[in-house]
């Protein structure tokens, strides 16, 4: 019998960190779909009424795996490069759907249109011009949600929820964006009822869109609550939950300078 190199011990060593971080990672998912069930059955929803989007930017393709190997297909991710490197080094696992939900560059447009299968953040029309000539030229076609701005604070993208109905009516010529829904960011606050009152204006914002009725539209989906507040969200009829941080743990970004 030979003795264990220091290579192999870094390889067992590294094997064993894998298998615990794919352990906690699915028990996190576990507990994130457990919480999203008793939300639903205190609101008489049914728990496969709302989706759990893996919120995977920043993380590496192993985390998309392990969360894979949970049972999860669709991950979400902000930033078109870091998206498409990672959904480049995963092209071998066939069933990866990934979604855009982070403001978009119209200079970025032509990356989202190669591989996403979902944007969540379109909120102007020359990026809607965009999304859809490149996704012409590529001969696919894209699910979109409307981002709103619901908290109305200056710092963050979206809509005013007065002009979602004009700017969605205006989304008719883009053959290729098919509008399924809305999202949102609702305001990061400790009180209850402030970020409620995001939530609430996102379902009046649905509600407008569906008397108005644009053909070839649905407004089925409301993208809304992430960690910190996606069980309020499912009150008030959220459709897909944006979980990150509760799932994958805290993130830990470059030091700038």
């Amino acid at each position: 019998m030979h003795p264990a190199t220091g290579e192999d011990q870094e390889v067992t060593a590294g094997q064993t960190w894998l298998a615990r971080d794919m352990t906690q990672i699915a028990a996190n998912l576990a507990a994130v779909q457990a919480r999203i069930a008793a939300a639903c059955q205190r609101v008489g929803r049914e728990p496969d009424s709302v989706e759990l989007l893996p919120v995977s930017k920043t993380r590496p393709a192993s985390d998309v795996l392990a969360a894979h190997a949970a049972g999860y297909r669709r991950f979400g991710e902000n930033k078109a490069q870091e998206a498409e490197a990672k959904a480049s080094e995963l092209a071998h696992v066939a069933d990866l759907d990934w979604v855009m939900i982070g403001h978009l560059q119209t200079n970025k447009a032509k990356l989202v249109a190669r591989f996403a299968s979902e944007f969540q953040a379109l909120d102007s029309l020359p990026l809607a011009a965009e999304l859809d000539r490149r996704l012409q030229a590529e001969g696919r076609q894209l699910d979109v949600l409307i981002q709103v701005n619901s908290s109305a604070e200056d710092s963050k993208f979206g809509l005013p929820p007065d002009a979602v109905p004009a700017f969605a009516a205006s989304l008719t010529s883009f053959d290729a964006l098919r509008v399924r829904g809305l999202m949102t960011l609702a305001l990061p606050s400790p009180i209850d009822d402030e970020v409620r009152a995001c939530f609430v204006r996102m379902q009046q914002v649905q509600t407008r869109l569906r008397e108005q009725g644009v053909a070839g539209q649905t407004y089925d989906e409301l993208s809304m609550g992430m960690s910190g507040d996606f069980e309020l969200a499912i009150q008030h009829g959220a459709t897909v939950v944006r979980v990150g941080t509760a799932i994958f743990g805290q993130r830990s970004y470059p030091a700038v300078g």
